[in-house]
Order: C-alpha cells, then sequence, then structure tokens
C-alpha cells in the first residue's frame, strides 16, 4: 500500500521510531505498525466527519420537518395534551402541590410567552408548554376545591333520612338510589357525607325522584384499589360527589312525597325535572320491550345500563360491542346525522325555499337542537357530556362554514372538557373516546390527501350499487379495525384484556344499529309524547335482538386474550408514540409508530412483571396466595367485586378454595355476643395445637380453615400464615403464626411474639397490600403510601376523637421498606 503520509510526517515517524528502537531495545516491526498510525487516524477522522454531516443532515431535516409541522398549526394540537399532563401531575402526586407555586408558575409562564411573542419558536413552544401544563394543575386544583366531597370514614349502620336525587333498576330487579342526606341517627355520623347510594331490594313500587325516605341502612366508604395500582374508585366517587354506598335494610318509609318540595332553585327544581322525565322514558321503553332488549334500548336513550344482565353485558364486553350501549360519539353523531341528512333533504324537496334560504345550516342547526336535547335526557354521564361537546363544536362549525370533521375541533372539545372536569382524564372513558376519535379523524385526513382515482365500475350503472355497498362495508371494516386498534392499549391497560374478536363483531353488529336501531329509535323518541311511539319501539328491539345474538355469538368464540399487569413504563411511552402518529402530518409522525414498535419489542423479550405471592384486601377478609398459577383463597366464595379484579389484574382464572376442617369439640366456641372474650390458657394452647395440626391437612399448599374461626396456610418461605375472623384468637394466633390477618379494627400494629400484624386499621390506612416473598427480605407493597389526598383523607379520620391521625400510611412491619 502506498505511504500517503506528507514528508515532514515520514520524517517525524522514523525518528520516533528510531529513538524508540535505540532506547528500548524493541523490535523494528513493531514500529513499522506505529509509522502506519496516523494513517488510521485520517480514516477514522474521515468516518467521524461523515457521521458528522449524517447527524447534521439528518438533523436539518428533523429542524425542516418540524418548522413545516408549525407551519400547519400542528403545535396547537398538543395544547390538549399540555394541559391533560399537568391534571396528571397534579392529581398523581404524592400531596397537593402548593397551590401559590402552581398559580405563580402560571402566571410566570402566561407573561414569559406574551412577552416572548417575537423570540424564537422553540422558546414560544416551550412558554407556551409550560404555561399549558401549569394551567392543567391550576384547573385540577380548582375542580378539587370545587368538588370537596366529604367521605365516609368507615362503615356504619344508622338510620338515613333525605331527598331521592336520582333512581336507576339493575337487572336484579333492586333499585340504586341517589340521596342527598339531611340527617342520620342512630348513631349520627360526625363527619356525614353530602349524598350516599344505597340499594333497596323487593321493592314492588319504586320512590319518585324528589321523595323525602328514611330507613336503616348499612353505608361503606367507596372502595380503594383491589390491589397496589388498580383502579380507586374513591377517586372517582370524590368528584361524582358521592361520599358512601350502601343498601337498605328493608324498604326505607317515605316520608313526604316529592310534590311538597318547596324552595330550591330553580337550576335544582330543572335537574329534579329533567331526572324524572328520564327516568319516565326509561320505564315507558322497558314496558314495551321487556327483558335485555327493553334494558338495552333505555340505555340507548337515558343511559340507564344496570338493568342488563350480567351475561349480556359481559358478552358484549368480550365480542367488543359494549361501546354500543354507553352514549357516546357513536350514539350522539348517528343522531345528529340522521336528523342533518334527513332534514337536509326534506327541505330540498321544496324548490324555492332550497334556492332562498341556506338549508345545510339550518339542518346544522336543527342536528344541534336534536343532540343538545339528546344530552339533557341521557343523564348528563362523562361519556354523554363528552361526545355532545365534540358534535355540537362540529355543527357549530358548519354553521360557521368551517370544516366540521378536523383534529382542531378534536382538540377544542378536549380543551372545554378539561376546562370543565379535568379528573376525566384519568379514566378510561375520556382516554378511550378520544384515542378512537383522534385515529379516525387523522387516519380521514389521510385518506382525503391521497390522489384520488375513480374506479373503472363506476362508469357502469349496474355496478353503482355494489360499489355503495362495499364502500359501505369498507368504511365500517376500517372505522372499527382503526378504533379497536387505537384503544387497545387502554382496554389492555385498564381492563386487562382484549377482544380480539371485536372487528367482525362490530362488522356484522353496526349495519344493524346504523340503518334499524339508531333511527327507529330516534322517531319512537320523537313520537313519544303522542304516544305513537310502540310500532317504532318494537322494529328498534328487534334489531337490538339481533345485536344481542351477534355478542353472544362472537363471545362464545372465544378469543378474549388476557393480560396482567403492565410495566408502569409502557403506558405512557405508547400514549406518546401514539400522539405523534395522530397529531403530526410529516414524516415525523413515523417517530411514534417506531416508539410504540421498540416498547413492545422491550416488554414482549423482557420477563413478566413479577406477579405478588400473597394478597390481603384492605378490609382483610380476603387474603389470598398465589400457588401453581391458581388463587387459593381463606374463602370459599371470595366477594366477586375484589376477585375478579384480582384474576384480571394477575391473568390468572383458577381458584383453589380452602380446605374446611370438621368441627373439633376441643375448640372453643365463640358467638357473636362473645366480642369481648379471651380465651382461657388451656383454650389457648388447644387453638394452637389445632392451627399446628390443620397445615397437614392444607391441599397442595393452599388454605386449611376452621369455618367462622380462623385459617392457617405455610407460605413459600416457610413461614406460617394465619386469617383470623375474632379478636378473641389473636393470642393463639400470635403465638403460632409469623404473619396474622384479622380484619377487626384493633389498637394494635404488633404481635408480643414479634408476628407481622394487619387489622382493620391499619389496612384502612395502607389499603390492599401485596407481599413479594422471592427476595431475602418480603417486599410490601401498600395501595397508599399517603393520606393527604382529598379523595384518600377520611382514611387518617377517628371519629371517636373527631380528629385526623397520621396522613402517612404505614409501611408493613414485614419489609425494612416498601414502595
Amino acid at each position: 500500500m502506498p505511504n500517503l503520509e506528507a514528508p515532514d510526517q515520514q520524517a517525524d515517524s522514523r525518528d520516533f521510531a528510531a529513538v524508540a528502537e535505540r532506547d528500548r531495545g524493541m523490535d523494528t516491526d513493531i514500529f513499522r505498525v506505529k509509522v502506519t498510525q496516523p494513517e488510521r487516524t485520517q480514516d477514522q477522522a474521515a468516518l467521524v466527519a461523515r457521521v458528522r454531516l449524517a447527524a447534521g443532515s439528518i438533523g436539518l431535516s428533523i429542524y425542516h420537518l418540524v418548522e413545516e409541522e408549525a407551519a400547519h398549526g400542528r403545535a396547537v394540537l398538543f395544547a390538549p395534551v399540555y394541559i391533560g399532563a399537568g391534571a396528571i401531575i397534579w392529581f398523581e402526586a404524592g400531596a397537593d402541590p402548593p397551590s401559590q407555586t402552581v398559580f405563580a408558575a402560571l402566571l410566570i409562564f402566561a407573561v414569559g410567552f406574551f412577552l416572548k411573542r417575537e423570540a424564537g419558536r422553540a422558546l414560544r413552544h416551550l412558554l407556551f408548554a409550560g404555561m399549558l401544563l401549569c394551567s392543567g394543575m391550576a384547573l385540577a386544583q380548582c375542580e378539587t376545591w370545587r368538588a370537596s366531597t366529604t367521605m365516609l370514614d368507615s362503615a356504619v349502620t344508622t338510620t338515613i333520612t333525605g331527598r331521592i336525587e336520582r333512581r336507576e333498576a339493575d337487572d336484579k330487579g333492586r333499585w340504586r338510589y341517589v340521596v342527598a342526606l339531611e340527617s342520620t341517627e342512630k348513631p349520627a355520623i360526625r363527619r356525614p357525607p353530602e349524598r350516599v347510594t344505597i340499594f333497596v331490594r323487593k321493592q314492588p313500587q319504586p320512590f319518585e325522584l324528589g321523595d323525602r325516605i328514611q330507613g336503616r341502612a348499612r353505608l361503606t366508604p367507596p372502595a380503594g384499589p383491589a390491589l397496589p395500582g388498580l383502579n380507586d374508585f374513591a377517586f372517582s366517587a370524590y368528584f361524582d360527589g358521592i361520599g358512601a354506598n350502601g343498601f337498605a335494610y328493608g324498604t326505607p318509609t317515605l316520608v313526604s312525597p316529592a310534590g311538597d318540595i318547596t324552595g330550591g332553585s330553580v337550576l335544582d327544581r330543572a335537574d329534579i325535572w329533567l331526572a324524572g322525565l328520564r327516568s319516565s322514558i326509561g320505564d315507558r321503553i322497558r314496558t314495551l320491550l321487556p327483558g335485555d332488549t327493553g334494558a338495552f334500548a333505555a340505555s340507548l336513550v337515558t343511559d340507564e345500563r344496570r338493568a342488563i344482565s350480567e351475561d349480556t353485558t359481559e358478552a358484549l364486553r368480550t365480542s367488543g360491542l359494549a361501546h354500543i350501549i354507553a352514549i357516546s360519539g357513536l350514539n350522539m353523531a348517528l343522531s345528529a346525522g340522521i336528523f342533518y341528512v334527513g332534514l337536509r333533504y326534506a327541505l330540498s324537496l321544496f324548490f324555492g325555499m332550497a334556492q332562498a334560504w341556506p338549508t345545510k345550516k339550518i339542518a346544522a342547526f336543527g342536528a344541534l337542537v336534536t343532540v343538545t336535547a339528546y344530552y339533557l335526557i341521557s343523564g348528563f354521564g362523562v361519556s354523554a357530556e363528552r361526545a355532545f361537546i365534540m358534535m355540537a363544536i362540529m355543527l357549530v362549525a358548519v354553521l360557521f362554514d368551517r370544516p366540521s370533521i378536523s383534529l382542531r375541533n378534536v382538540a377544542l372539545s378536549a380543551i372545554v372538557i378539561l376546562i370543565l372536569s379535568p379528573s376525566q382524564v384519568l379514566g378510561p372513558s375520556f382516554q378511550m373516546s378520544y384515542a378512537a376519535t383522534l385515529a379516525l379523524v387523522s387516519g380521514y385526513s389521510l385518506w382525503t390527501r391521497r390522489p384520488h382515482r375513480e374506479s373503472v365500475l363506476s362508469q357502469f350503472q349496474i355496478m353503482r350499487p355494489l360499489l355503495f355497498v362495499s364502500r359501505f362495508f369498507g368504511g365500517i371494516l376500517s372505522t372499527s379495525f382503526i378504533g379497536g386498534l387505537s384503544t387497545a392499549i387502554f382496554s389492555i391497560e385498564h381492563f386487562h384484556r382484549l377482544a380480539t374478536y371485536g372487528l367482525v363483531a362490530n362488522l356484522a353488529a353496526m349495519p344493524v344499529v346504523s340503518f334499524i336501531v339508531m333511527p327507529f329509535g330516534m322517531a319512537a323518541t320523537l313520537l313519544m309524547p303522542f304516544g305513537l311511539d310502540a310500532f317504532f319501539w318494537q322494529i328498534t328491539g328487534a334489531g337490538l335482538d339481533v345485536v344481542i345474538v351477534i355478542a353472544k355469538t362472537v363471545a362464545a368464540w372465544g378469543g378474549n386474550i388476557p393480560f396482567g399487569r403492565l410495566p408502569v413504563w409502557l403506558f405512557p411511552m405508547v400514549i406518546a408514540g401514539f400522539l405523534l402518529m395522530t397529531l403530526l402530518r410529516t414524516w415525523l409522525r413515523h417517530a411514534g409508530a417506531l416508539l410504540i414498535l421498540a416498547s413492545v419489542a422491550v416488554v414482549a423479550l423482557s420477563p413478566d412483571v413479577r406477579k405478588p405471592d400473597l394478597m390481603i384486601s384492605e378490609d382483610g377478609t380476603l387474603v389470598a396466595l398465589l400457588r401453581n398459577g391458581a388463587l387459593t383463597t381463606n374463602r370459599e366464595k371470595p366477594p366477586d367485586f375484589i376477585f375478579e379484579q384480582w384474576q384480571r389484574a394477575l391473568a390468572i382464572t383458577q381458584q383453589q378454595p380452602p380446605t374446611i376442617l370438621p368441627p373439633d369439640s376441643q375448640l372453643p366456641k365463640i358467638s357473636k355476643s362473645d366480642i369481648h372474650r379471651r380465651l382461657s390458657s388451656d383454650e389457648q394452647t388447644a387453638v394452637r395445637k389445632a392451627m399446628d395440626a390443620a397445615l397437614d391437612n392444607a391441599g397442595q399448599g393452599g388454605f386449611a380453615c376452621q369455618k367462622r374461626a380462623w385459617c392457617v396456610a405455610m407460605l413459600d418461605n416457610g413461614d406460617m400464615l394465619v386469617t383470623i375472623e375474632d379478636a378473641a384468637y389473636l393470642a393463639p394466633a400470635c403465638d403460632t403464626a409469623n404473619i396474622v390477618v384479622i380484619p377487626v379494627r384493633l389498637r394494635l400494629d404488633r404481635c408480643r411474639s414479634g408476628a407481622t400484624l394487619f387489622t382493620g386499621a391499619t389496612l384502612r390506612r395502607t389499603g390492599s397490600i401485596e407481599i413479594d416473598l422471592s427476595a431475602d427480605k418480603p417486599i410490601t407493597r401498600n395501595a397508599f403510601q399517603t393520606l393527604t389526598r382529598p379523595w384518600n383523607l377520611h382514611r387518617a379520620y377517628d371519629w371517636r376523637t373527631g380528629t385526623f391521625g397520621a396522613l402517612i400510611a404505614p409501611v408493613s412491619p414485614v419489609s425494612d421498606s416498601g414502595e
């Protein structure tokens, strides 16, 4: 190879070789290699230069793409993203961020944004993002102040007096009432909630809205997460204004009927009137169409879904058709579209009017009135409110000659909803609705920008009906596919499952919904005041029967893929990639797809999320061990509400019930009246021996139980677990076991023997608990680390003293650290 070095470089190399050979006596062959070092350095420098050139070219291309996105106004589309992110940060914080800091930061970013309008695009967008992020936090703070819901601190049986604000029947014949409490007695609750929901069984004639009732009821606080990281039902209850749930003992007494209502604001009276109208419409529909058909039809009009049987509801979920029963964008769009097209077609029949008047805007205004009336009788549900705002913005855009289907309208509707109710950003309904809408509108935008080619078949008159049908079903296929794909991650994250046959079910059901259910249902609703609705409801019911058959048929195929809990970082990463794909229009949107694919690949190649070995419910009544792919429980029939959430979150369906031991005459008998009984020394010895012997009878490492007394199990690390029903068994349980669980609220937090003790009092503060026994020291995770947020502050309240205790949830002594 020829030597390309410069003459001075060659001389320096030879001098260096000679000196090194003389001083060190090393072989000259080595120095021949040294001589070629500058040549390799040049190659490396050239490679570095090429890399820098490529990086600069890529950076310049990205810069131009960003400039193009900004020129198209895409930065504005990220406004609801920043507001929602700020709300999420505020709601997910361990404690309320200082309001003074939030509003001060908002003021600083707002002033900076308006003063630096002539600054660079990057700085201006950074100030814009910071301003909206702080706005989201401020809106979350204001909504929390506005709600200020008083939550019941502990379960209680009391006599309540209140006025009925809402009512709804369920599939079991019970009535669910939302009651505005006026007073409680026997005992009087020191910190009573403003509103509660109660179920009344076997009530032949329901109460009317506005009736004032009184009766004995069992009230409990809204449930917390079934496992750490799962949905906290107290959060949604707080912002819904519901402070307690419960059921009535017998049928409450009617104190005064609704007709005796006096006072109250105009809005309150209007609200009661609308609720009564909604209830009467639902009753009318269920009278004409009994069973699931009537309940399904009523849900489409009034959003009353509890009357649909569990089998039908589960079939709709499994088949991917559950979105039909919620008053969402689909229902609003079909209602507005049917009225808009029908009215515009009717006006076009009058040639003079069509020429002289803007029939398009008249039809849009009529559709706006229709969806407004639909929203008023729908019960103001979250999904209905969101769908109404979105549809109203689109129809108003038509009135002002603006494009109705655009990402800007979607962003504007999201901003309006986040201003009104920022807490919705954490709910699956908001997330799935806007994910599907974003994907569909973005896909529509790409479709309209494609090169348009007229089909050759359209030239033949006989082929046009076939083309229309193929385009219709093609539209259903594409929208169902896009909607299902865009909401898949939300279904996995919130519900831990994915409906694989949803595309087939929607392809079969949506033509029935679009051409039979919604048109005839709308006609029946409009004709109901005149008593001419029965025929149209029958046709609507026939269509819904077909939908139910489709749902049950597809659900019978299976295909419902269960997913356990995923890594916490996956959900936000996929959301970020999805937003880039849908909100950008240049080649930069493909970075979102790469981000999603990379995240999914990392999860697929990584080990599964570690599942807990031991789970304890927040009230201490249910305890389960994970053994051989099954959940072994201390209850023969665990409560469905908690246990089904455990099964979905862990992707485990099999349950191993406890081994029930035969009655032992040597064991003490404790009745419910012996609440303060203490066992004698001999009785404690007998119980200890029975607990030790019971481990030999525990099947396959599960629980062995004495009914209504105690259960024992051996853990994988060799520790013994005992769950007890009564405090009388506490002493022998502590002497025998390493971990003791009792649902009774005790003032003790540790056994005298040193065993770990979980009581109703400690679990009230920590929430549900899961324990990992695989490490040298067991690792415990609590559902709550602090009790400073308004929706869990009630857990720290002591009704005896009327004060709040420590706001830091205790960490279980099983481990030195908890998450």
